[in-house]
């Protein structure tokens, strides 16, 4: 009788369950996450000021 179990619909207004979640093969600290942010704003940045002339564009 057990193997019979019915699942309703959750009723958690939007909540979401996070131990439910498949847990990430990838863990960042906040302070990895903030360098990368800066490499990547830096890149941004060198190739708006330069990127024309390394690659040759007009």
């Amino acid at each position: 009788m057990a193997d019979n179990k019915i699942s309703m619909p959750s009723s958690g207004a939007g909540i979401t369950r996070y131990s439910d979640e498949v847990p990430s093969k990838f863990m960042f600290k906040p302070g990895q996450v903030i360098i990368l942010t800066v490499l990547v704003v830096a890149i941004v940045v060198l190739l708006h000021l330069y990127g024309k002339g390394w690659f040759g564009l007009p």
